[in-house]
Order: structure tokens, then sequence, then C-alpha cells
């Protein structure tokens, strides 16, 4: 297992901790807030947590460490946002207010294997055998943790709501991946505002109330502690790790709930969580030292993104003084056409088809970036 993958899955990680420590503070919440207004409290205080965070920074940012977002991006930004961030979520709190508890857990864990077959199959992501193998060890796993033998299960609207639900926010995770790139604080500012504004005129259509001011206060922040930097860090997954190794890891978080639920409610561990507990890492283990290299062919195009020039990938030149000493920067940019070989994930520069790559590229091509890199 290479220590740049762990690095690199580590913000995914980050998310389904934040995640999951989130979702069991939410019932506390919900005994003097409605679900509703809740879920628009939990969108404003994302909002209004970045949006100061970004009066901040451009006090004391001296060059652009992040890409704005761009007139074509608006449209996966908007969709995103309505998917997951509005009715995702909405039909969620609906169907649970119908359905059974045990039910609606078993359906949830549906999103691990809908991210992935979306990102296959309609967005053309590189998801093979040892992918596969560890979606469904994570996906056994969290449906054991999710099993209640003392209650019912039922099949009706509530649970095709909340099936719905599942596919929407893998729908949301893959088209996110497309925006992933540019600036994650901008990204949720305005998600969190759009959002939150959608889902209180929802809470006023429905008739429900927020009984307790100071809870609406605390729940704004818990929206940008654990959903909002949440958010963040599954968007920078998205940026390396493409949407299904993100999502695997990510919907890891009920594992993390439920080792909450035991902090705050004292709730015990039956002996579901410790044949769980096992599937998980391994599925994890599998993500994570997984080995993905083949000749490719990246073509030439212009684009916008925070990046270095030591990744093999970026060789256009600078005037002395222009990088910041962390190397990182952001600025529209150009890549010829190259071609070489080397390990890789379905990250921003790596979303090839394996359809197209699989004509054959003459050796003569074959250039590594360090050559490439040497010539300028």
């Amino acid at each position: 297992m290479k220590k740049a993958k762990v690095a690199v899955a580590f913000p995914a990680f980050l998310a389904a901790f934040l995640y999951g420590a989130g979702f069991p503070v939410c019932k506390i919440f919900m005994a003097q807030i409605d679900p509703i207004p809740l879920l628009s409290l939990v969108s404003f205080g994302e909002g209004m947590g970045f949006f100061l965070i970004r009066l901040y920074q451009r006090k004391h940012e001296e060059v652009p460490l992040e890409a704005k977002i761009s007139r074509s991006d608006f449209p996966w930004l908007l969709s995103s946002i309505a998917l997951g961030g509005v009715i995702a979520p909405t039909l969620v709190l609906l169907g649970l207010e119908i359905t059974p508890a045990v039910t609606a857990s078993l359906l949830l864990n549906f999103e691990t294997v809908a991210t992935v077959l979306i990102a296959a199959l309609f967005f053309h992501e590189a998801v093979g055998g040892q992918i596969w193998s560890a979606v469904f060890l994570i996906l056994a796993g969290s449906v054991l943790l999710s099993l209640d033998f003392t209650s019912p299960i039922g099949i009706s609207l509530g649970a095709i709501a909340v099936l719905m639900a599942t596919i929407f926010w893998a729908l949301n995770r893959n088209i996110a991946r497309n925006i992933s790139g540019k600036d994650p604080l901008q990204i949720m500012m305005i998600r969190g505002f759009v959002a939150g504004i959608c889902t209180l005129t929802i809470s006023f259509l429905l008739g429900q109330r927020i009984l307790s001011f100071w809870m609406a206060i605390l729940a704004m922040l818990l929206g940008f502690i654990c959903f909002g930097l949440g958010y963040v860090f599954e968007l920078q997954s998205l940026r390396h790790l493409g949407a299904s190794r993100t999502g695997a890891i990510v919907t890891t978080n009920p594992f993390v709930s439920v080792v909450f639920s035991l902090i705050l409610f004292k709730e015990g561990l039956n002996w579901l969580f410790y044949l769980a507990l096992p599937l998980i890492l391994l599925g994890l283990i599998l993500i994570l030292s997984e080995k993905h290299s083949h000749s490719h062919v990246h073509e030439p195009c212009t684009h916008d993104h925070r990046h270095r020039h030591d990744d093999g990938h970026h060789f256009h030149t600078h005037k002395e003084g222009e990088i910041p000493k962390s190397g990182y920067h952001s600025h529209i940019h150009s890549h010829e056409l190259l071609v070489h070989t080397h390990p890789h994930t379905p990250d921003i520069h790596h979303r090839h088809s394996h359809r197209d790559q699989k004509r054959k590229i003459p050796e003569t091509q074959e250039e590594s970036g360090s050559e490439r890199a040497a010539e300028k």
C-alpha cells in the first residue's frame, strides 16, 4: 500500500468521519426543530461559514490557489445542488416518516452501488474487479450495521422515496466530479445558500417549524463543521480519486455513526458490528492497495485548476516569483499531446475512456513526464 495513495484518499476518510459524526448529532436537534427546517439550517450554516472564510482569504491570498467557477460550470453546479442538496435529503426525511427504520437503513446502503454503477456506465470511469470487490465488501458491512431483527421491514411509498434519494445522491457525486477541480469553498458557499433557500421554502409549504432560536444557531454550526467541511473534503477526493472510489470510502460513514451513537446515547455495540468491521476494513484496504497503470494518451486541452509542476503533467513555465512556496497555484493553462505510462487514478487528468485507450499507441510516442520536463 503506497503512502501517496493513502494521502490522496485521506480527504475521503475525513468526509466519512465528519458525516458519520454529524448524523447522530442531528437526532438531538430534531427534538426542537422539524426535519426540513433542520436541513435548511444546516445548508445556511454551510453557506455562511464558507462566505466568511472567503472574505478572509481575499484579504490574505497573494495568488489564486483554486480555480474560480466559470459560466460553463453552472449547469453541473446547479444540478448537483438540486440533486444532492435539496431533492435527495428532502426525500429521505419525508420517507423516514412513513418507513420502518430498518427498511430505510438497508435501502440507504444502495448509494454505494449506485455511485459505482453510474460512474462506470454513464461517466465511463475505470472500475476494475478489485474496486468492485471493495464496493461489495463495504456494502455487506454497511448492511450488517443497519440490520435490526426486532423491527418490521416494509416496502411503501416512503421506502421508494428513500431508494430514489440514494440514486440522486449517487448521481450528484458523479456530477460533482466534473466541478471538483474548481474552488470548493466557492462551490459550498453557493450550494449552502441556494439549498438553504429551497429547503426553507419547502418547510414553509409543509408547515414545519423551528422551536428554538439557539438550537437553530447550533444547527447552522453543525452544518458548517460536519456537512460543509465534509463535502469540501469529498470534493477534494473526487478531484483525485474519481466518483466510484470516493463514494466507496465516504459511504462507510454509518460505521462512524455507530461509534458516535455509542458515545452520545450510550447505545451498545451488538455482534453485527464486529462482523461488519472486518468487511469494511478489507474493502478499504482493497481500494488503497489498487494499482492501475497502462499506456494512455493525454489529448491537448486548456483548463484551469489547482496544480503543481512536479506531477509529470504540467510543463508550462512561469516567471520567477510567480509560484508560491507551497508550489500550488491556479490559472488557465494548456496541455500538449502526451503519451506515457504510470500508475494513476481517475483524477482530473485521467478521466479517459479505456475503450479509446485500447487503440495502438506507437512506442516512439511513449514519453515519461520527467523526460518532457527535462526538455522544457
